[in-house]
């Protein structure tokens, strides 16, 4: 590939190094300083002048020093005459804040993606965003990807006569229902009741799941509050056996041992999308990569071919 350049932030530098082996062109080095009065300052060290330059940089902890980072890096890009500056999010830590449900609440969701346009993106890629609508906040094009094809080779390879799809709550009911398509699987969803952060009440679960084999599907999981609600009402109904899947698997706070705690959850799944630390890694966990799905999009991207195909 011609012209183009590929950089990577500070927040997820092993995810770059793979796409860039995918796409087979280096990762171009970034050098990132901290001035005595904790700015930041970024310099691109590879020429972008004219060039189709990608970013790379998910929003994952500690966000706002990623996000930051990113702005500099889409200045720095603007700054220095590149022809088109592409996003590469492969998570959008934002996307949750993405409505007004009390009073004087920031949108953050909308806000980010407008400072992402300010700053000089061109375009964005990124990967299962919280909410569909969340798309719809930024002013430059978005390709929006999903892992689901990932997951679903991976569960292929398990007996799926009697397994179900769970979706821990109606929101993410219609991706759970791709999901089981894909596996050609049933569904079933929670009733699920927000009361904070970190308390979350799963009231009844819709759906024929009594002696299933239950695949939990969710599209992030943080402190796992949800999740772990989810499995307490699933061992009420009887479930034979319970698999935990995900995109983003932030698991903050000790969220993964207390999943892997449970005794009838016989597997976690997750993606790179975020770094998980191997420090954190448990037995139960299986990570898969979705490099091989963001090199093609940005091959695609930079050679003008249609994403869409990869959406579904």
């Amino acid at each position: 590939m011609r012209d183009i350049a590929v950089f990577s932030g500070s927040a997820h530098p092993e995810l770059a190094e793979e796409i860039c082996t995918h796409l087979e062109v280096p990762l171009q080095p970034v050098r990132v300083d901290r001035f005595a009065n904790d700015c930041l300052e970024v310099q691109l060290q590879a020429n972008c002048r004219e060039r189709d330059v990608f970013l790379i940089q998910p929003l994952v902890p500690p966000v706002q020093e990623h996000l930051v980072e990113l702005l500099l890096m889409l200045d720095a890009a603007r700054g220095a005459s590149a022809a088109r500056t592409t996003v590469v999010m492969s998570h959008y830590a934002y996307a949750r804040s993405d409505k007004k449900d009390e009073p004087r609440i920031s949108i953050g969701g909308r806000l980010v993606a407008d400072l992402l346009s300010a700053a000089g993106a061109s375009r964005v890629l990124t990967l299962t965003l919280h909410s569909p609508q969340v798309h719809g906040f930024f002013s430059v094009p978005v390709d929006h990807l999903h892992a689901l094809r990932e997951l679903a080779t991976h569960f292929r390879g398990l007996d799926l006569t009697n397994s179900v799809v769970v979706s821990p709550d109606l929101g993410n009911a219609k991706v759970a229902s791709a999901f089981a398509r894909l596996l050609g699987v049933p569904v079933a969803a929670g009733a699920k009741q927000r009361f904070s952060d970190d308390r979350v009440v799963i009231s009844a679960v819709i759906g024929d799941i009594e002696g299933k084999d239950v695949i939990v599907l969710d599209d992030e999981i943080a402190r796992g509050s949800t999740v772990i609600e989810l499995i307490d009402r699933l061992r009420e109904r009887g479930v034979a056996s319970i698999r935990v899947a995900c995109t983003h698997g932030l698991f903050t706070d000790g969220a993964l041992d207390r999943l892997a705690a449970q005794p009838d959850v016989l597997e976690i799944v997750c993606t790179n999308s975020v770094p998980i630390p191997k420090e954190k890694w448990v037995p139960k966990l299986r990570v898969l990569s979705i490099a091989p799905a963001m090199a093609e999009a940005m091959r695609r991207i930079h050679n003008g071919e249609s994403v869409s195909s990869l959406f579904h």
